[in-house]
């Protein structure tokens, strides 16, 4: 079993000595490095070798949605561990792969560790995204296997990750960053912080007000794309002015 590398940014010492403790306990961990401000996790990460960033929130200098949001890609997969249970929505928005809260429980951390660790193995390991077949889909109920051609599309609801496909509607406890990830890119676009787009399966662009679109599916439904992604679909489709909106 290949280690898992992790970085833990919290600024109180007692939380990462706790965090430290609970991750030695974990077959196939190791301790990568600490940070004890927000303003220091991109440096840190750099630096190379980080598979799975344990984050907190509310730290000095920036905090760690803010801190995610800065990091290049690829980055470490995170897992946000902190006292304030609000800002759940927000940390899934920027692609975190868990959520735990303080006190972290040992058992707990140990699910979203496997968890990160399952996504690793899979971005490692996985064929070429064109070449993909099945999609190893996990579920509170088990994982499902879906052919990505059959997916529409799939939206964040809440702290959980929608996804339409078959005609049915799928929760996941993955994150849409690391759904688009094993997803084929000549396919299926971001149109949206909380959506994500299989253009195979629009039949209409609809203009909205706003200057982004409402795309229909085939079978009906529809999905918000942003005034930007709206923007960035023109392009990449061939459209050199905005139906019903302003102009590029």
């Amino acid at each position: 079993m290949t280690a898992l590398r992790v970085l833990v940014a919290d600024d109180e010492k007692l939380a990462r000595a706790r965090l430290f403790r609970l991750l030695g306990a974990i077959e196939g961990v190791v301790v990568a490095g600490e940070c004890d401000r927000g303003d220091a996790v991109r440096k840190a990460v750099q630096q190379g070798g980080i598979d799975v960033l344990l984050l907190d929130i509310e730290m000095p200098g920036l905090t760690g949605i803010e801190a995610l949001r800065l990091l290049p890609e690829p980055r470490p997969y995170v897992i946000f561990c902190t006292a304030h249970a609000e800002y759940a929505v927000s940390a899934f928005e920027v692609g975190a792969v868990d959520y735990l809260l303080k006190p972290v429980e040992a058992g707990r951390l140990q699910i979203a560790i496997e968890r990160a660790r399952r996504i690793v193995h899979a971005a490692k390991t996985d064929a070429p995204r064109p070449a993909a077949r099945r999609l190893a889909i996990e579920t509170r109920e088990g994982v499902l296997l879906l052919d990505p051609a059959e997916i529409a599309f799939a939206e964040l609801d809440g702290a959980l990750v929608t996804i339409a496909a078959g005609g049915r509607r799928v929760l996941t406890v993955l994150s849409l960053a690391a759904l688009e990830e094993r997803l084929p890119a000549d396919t299926f676009v971001r149109v949206h912080r909380r959506a994500l787009l299989n253009l195979e399966h629009v039949s209409l662009l609809e203009p909205t007000p706003s200057g982004g679109y409402l795309a229909r599916m085939k079978d009906g439904q529809a999905v918000e794309v942003s005034r930007q992604a709206a923007r960035e679909l023109r392009r990449a489709l061939g459209i050199t002015r905005g139906t019903g909106s302003d102009e590029d």
